[in-house]
Order: C-alpha cells, then sequence, then structure tokens
C-alpha cells in the first residue's frame, strides 16, 4: 500500500484538522471512516474518501485516476470485478468524450490485474505490451470519440504538446 494517499480535502476540511491539531501528514494513520469523522463529511463525502483511499492503494494508481473512476460512479473494487481494461478504458472515453493517452489504457489493465489478483508488484507501464498486443488484435470501437484528450479544456497544460 501506498504511504501517501491524496485526499483532496477542501479548505475547511483541513482547518477542521488543524483546530483538531492533526497533521494532514498524519492522515494515512487514520482509516477513510476516521478521517470522514475528523472533518465531519457527510456520508457521500465519507464514501469518497473511502474510494480514494482504495484506489490509490494500487501503486502507480494516483488521484486523478482515483477520481476517474469515481466520476464514472465507482467506489468499491466489488463494483469492478468481472469488468475487462478493455471496456472499462472505452467507457472511460466515451464518459470524456476524447480519445485518451495510451498510458491510461495500462492503468485500467493494472486496476482490473490488481483486483483479479490482489498483486501489488506490477505498474501501469508492465501492461503496455498486453495493451498493445490487444489493440493490435481487436483495435478500438468504431464509436471511439474522434477528439484527443489533449486538445480538452480539462487539460490547458497539454496543449503546448498539440501538433498542428
Amino acid at each position: 500500500m501506498k504511504k501517501t494517499i491524496n485526499y483532496r480535502l477542501t479548505m475547511p476540511e483541513k482547518q477542521l484538522l488543524k483546530a483538531k491539531k492533526i497533521s494532514q501528514k498524519l492522515l494515512p494513520d487514520y482509516a477513510p471512516d476516521e478521517i470522514a469523522a475528523l472533518i465531519e463529511a457527510g456520508p457521500e463525502r465519507a464514501r469518497e474518501l473511502n474510494a480514494l483511499a482504495a484506489f490509490q492503494s494500487i501503486p502507480s494508481l494516483g488521484i486523478n485516476f482515483a477520481e476517474e473512476l469515481i466520476s464514472q460512479g465507482y467506489y468499491h473494487f466489488d463494483q469492478l470485478q468481472g469488468k475487462t481494461a478493455a471496456a472499462l478504458f472505452d467507457a472511460f472515453e466515451q464518459h470524456c468524450g476524447t480519445w485518451a493517452d495510451p498510458c491510461v489504457e495500462d492503468s485500467y489493465r493494472l486496476l482490473i490485474h490488481y483486483i483479479e489478483n490482489r498483486d501489488d508488484s506490477k505498474r501501469w507501464w508492465h501492461f503496455t505490451a498486453e495493451r498493445k498486443a490487444y489493440r493490435e488484435q481487436h483495435g478500438f470501437p468504431a464509436n471511439r470519440p474522434q477528439k484527443p484528450w489533449y486538445s480538452d479544456e480539462k487539460y490547458p497544460k497539454m496543449k503546448a504538446y498539440q501538433r498542428d
């Protein structure tokens, strides 16, 4: 398990911790439900904190990936059981309305591998060859979005990498 989980606490949540003299650096010592109680979170925020902790517990998967899973309605590994990485990735692209960087598909492959095996020795880049072989054989869905992810306003830093 990772040593640091990013909860993206709001300023009021940070202030509650500060008032209780609890450093954010100590949050890994608390269970997500304890953190929710400390920051006086409602049930939905508590559910989100639990999901952030669970998804980021997988090595090399970070806060952005965890938040994307939550935005698609996933809060527990159980909800992902039996799904394929390719299907999840294709659904992710549809959800975003853009095609995504290939490393995102590798991350979905790591996620499914972890759920099925609880193997924390792998990182997302260990699945690049598997992804390439799969896409070589199966390609992408016909309805794959045409707009690249780096041209989306959601990713302003990537505009610099866009080619004319």
